[in-house]
């Protein structure tokens, strides 16, 4: 069975959507989906729209509330051929508790929050750009990064 980088790169160079936010591994939400792009990045297949935040952004904040670097996650990646070797990594270096997991979770799924006028105009005008403004049921980025990837 072929490893998942030679997989994304057998694929066309059509755009290839990495894990919905909302996905979890180990109880955190989101790793998932930054496990995806370091491997699309490995594999040449990142998108030109999802690298100038690599690293940073909702991986930054998943970065932070985890306790570790961009890179030293993405070598982990690098050297890993399937999510199990991400997650045991993980459990071993970024020791936080399910109360810390659980706010990184609420902090990424109710971005932005109702106090934030300027969150929202930038979510309005991303989903202005997407021709998702009909959409009422988008009221979080989460929820934008879910239709705009054709999940929901």
């Amino acid at each position: 069975m072929p490893d998942i980088l030679t997989a994304f790169a057998d694929m066309s160079s059509e755009l290839i959507f990495p894990r919905s936010p909302r996905e979890t591994m180990d109880g955190w939400s989101y790793l998932p989906r930054y496990v995806d792009k370091a491997r699309l990045h490995f594999a040449g297949k990142l998108h030109a729209d999802y690298q100038a935040n690599f690293g940073k952004g909702f991986d930054g904040w998943w970065l932070e509330a985890a306790g570790v670097t961009h890179e030293d996650f993405i070598e982990v990646v690098r050297n890993s051929v399937i999510d199990g070797q991400v997650c045991d990594w993980v459990r071993l270096h970024a020791k936080k508790s399910d109360a810390d997991k659980k706010a990184h979770s609420e902090r990424l799924l109710n971005h932005p929050p109702a106090s934030s006028t300027e969150a929202f105009a930038r979510l309005k005008m991303r989903m202005e750009q997407s021709g998702l403004l009909h959409r009422t049921d988008i009221t979080t980025f989460v929820d934008y990064i879910d239709a705009d990837e054709k999940r929901i």
